[in-house]
């Protein structure tokens, strides 16, 4: 070893936002001039400097680097010990490369930030808003959550009233706000209240949103009401004092032509059929399909062409059904699985663009970095979807800001996002093979040829996405799958769509489409039948 070094000193401390200097000497034990160069690793490392960055020693000198530590006040500066080193690199003998070691504690900070959403809520009877809390310090968070409002008009029910919060992450907690009395008759009234976010040893966090009630009835029908009832009195009192003394000298008549018109013989009231009166059909008047129950379609709506609220009857009709009443509309349409965009409320699918986006290298120029609101559409997250479609379009000749508009994410954008982990090489997805990117394509998939969004696969989307969240958070491991039938499948049905050869293997046009954003029925809207769509984002991760 021709080298001795010594940091001064070993251990330091620093407050995140703030700046510490440690000093790293070195002497040129050995015989020759030597030059080194000097490099900071470790997971503080972008965060050191070192000046200067090389430092040429003549045999037997000592020489003096200056190490400054600079964390953010960000939740990326973990709180708590952080060991840092730094390589030192002898031009002369390259291969002797010294690594001194040392530590440094950034301190910890609570920085907490609350928002209702949506601020303003309605309703009769309840309004349910959602508190986001974004734990913006190093350190976990312990909170409760309390409703107040003046004149105690409303009760709260809170969904969890506790929260712990990993830094840089966010909880949701559910509100029910339900009014103390109704309002029957007359127009909305306005309901300020506060929701409180209460941290031992700190001041409550308030956060103030509005309640919006609306009568039962609205005023005009009350007004509407009230009129007619008068008039009804009215009539009433004039009908009893007013009575006319009506006689009729056609009874006679009417009994003479009724003995002639009528024939001779009636059916007695026990030869009817029996469950009464025939509608013509032969049918029971209550039993069968009258009701409609038997004529709606089946979920997802009607046949081709059905413009969206036509009637349940009219597809029925058109298709030739029997008789019987029309069935009811179908009140929940089918909606499209259209792109999340700016103002959406928070879900899974755009936690999971964040995380993957905050996980790309760190010399990439769309690299999620500022700070954002997990699950939302914010600007930060909007930002770098709109760099990275760019950035992916100008290469694979791609589509996703055609598909689904610059800066929303949509399931092309999501098919491509989660392509970009698989990188070029197939040769973990081809026959035989068994490992943990055969789950992650099989993800890719699921975006890629469901056009059509039910339960069932919303469900296994949210399983798909946990999972591929917490293995790039280092929660946990990847489960690994082997490339089956199945997949070959769900291959050639997506090669089918796209024009390829269809062989069941994936190659690398297969891979490129995939990359593009290129999906099943590019230009169709498709269609939501799931009851929770989208799902609300995971706490656990």
């Amino acid at each position: 070893m021709s080298l001795w070094t010594s940091l001064e000193p070993a251990s330091a401390t620093v407050d995140p936002g703030s700046s510490t200097r440690v000093r790293l000497r070195l002497r040129n034990t050995g015989d020759v001039v030597d030059e080194y160069r000097f490099e900071p690793v470790g997971d503080i490392a972008p965060w050191t400097t070192v000046e200067p960055q090389t430092l040429r020693l003549y045999p037997g000198t000592t020489g003096t680097v200056e190490l400054t530590f600079a964390p953010p006040r960000t939740p990326d500066a973990t709180a708590g010990p952080n060991p840092y080193a730094v390589r030192i690199t002898p031009t002369e003998h390259p291969e002797a490369v010294t690594v001194p070691e040392g530590n440094l504690t950034i301190t910890p900070f609570t920085e907490v930030r609350a928002e209702l959403v949506p601020p303003t809520v309605k309703g009769r009877f309840r309004g349910r808003p959602r508190l986001a809390v974004d734990n913006l310090g190093n350190t976990k968070v312990t909170a409760s959550v309390s409703g107040s409002d003046n004149g105690d008009q409303l009760s709260y029910d809170l969904h969890p009233s506790n929260v712990q919060i990993e830094p840089g992450r966010a909880a949701f907690v559910k509100a029910t706000l339900k009014p103390r009395k109704i309002i029957w008759f007359g127009s909305k009234e306005q309901r300020p209240y506060t929701l409180s976010v209460q941290r031992s040893g700190a001041n409550p966090l308030p956060v103030e949103g509005t309640y919006l009630q609306r009568g039962f009835l609205p005023r005009w029908l009350a007004t509407f009401l009230g009129v007619g009832l008068a008039l009804s009195l009215a009539f009433v009192m004039f009908w009893i004092a007013y009575k006319p003394n009506v006689s009729s000298a056609a009874t006679e008549k009417l009994a003479e032509a009724a003995a002639t018109a009528l024939p001779t013989a009636m059916p007695s009231v026990g030869a009817l059929p029996a469950g009464g009166t025939s509608r013509g059909g032969g049918g029971d008047a209550t039993g069968g399909d009258d009701d409609g129950a038997g004529l709606a379609p089946p979920a997802g709506g009607g046949g081709d062409g059905q413009a969206e609220g036509d009637t349940a009857s009219g597809g029925s009709e058109a298709k030739g059904g029997g008789g019987g009443a029309p069935a009811e509309a179908k009140k929940d349409a089918p909606r499209g699985p259209l792109p999340f965009r700016p103002g959406d409320g928070p879900n899974l699918f755009v936690q999971f663009a964040q995380v993957r986006l905050a996980t790309f290298p760190a010399d990439s120029p769309c690299r999620l970095t500022d700070h954002h609101t997990v699950g939302m559409m914010d600007t930060a997250t909007v930002e770098a979807l709109k760099c990275w479609q760019r950035q992916v379009d100008g290469i694979y000749d791609g589509v996703m800001v055609k598909t689904d508009g610059l800066g929303n994410l949509g399931r092309s954008t999501m098919t491509a996002l989660l392509m970009a982990h698989l990188g070029k090489n197939t040769a973990d997805i081809q026959p035989g093979e068994d490992n943990p990117n055969v789950v992650w394509f099989n993800s890719v998939l699921l975006w890629a040829t469901y056009d059509r969004i039910t339960d069932n696969v919303v469900t296994t989307q949210s399983l798909f996405i946990r999972s591929n969240m917490q293995y790039l958070q280092g929660v946990k491991p990847r489960a690994h799958a082997p490339v089956n039938d199945a997949l070959k499948e769900r291959v050639k049905l997506y090669q089918r769509a796209m024009g390829l050869p269809v062989t069941g293997t994936v190659d690398d046009a297969t891979y490129r489409q995939l990359h593009g954003g290129r999906i099943v029925s590019q230009d169709q809207p498709g269609e939501v039948t799931a009851d929770n769509y989208p799902p609300l984002p995971a706490t656990d991760q």
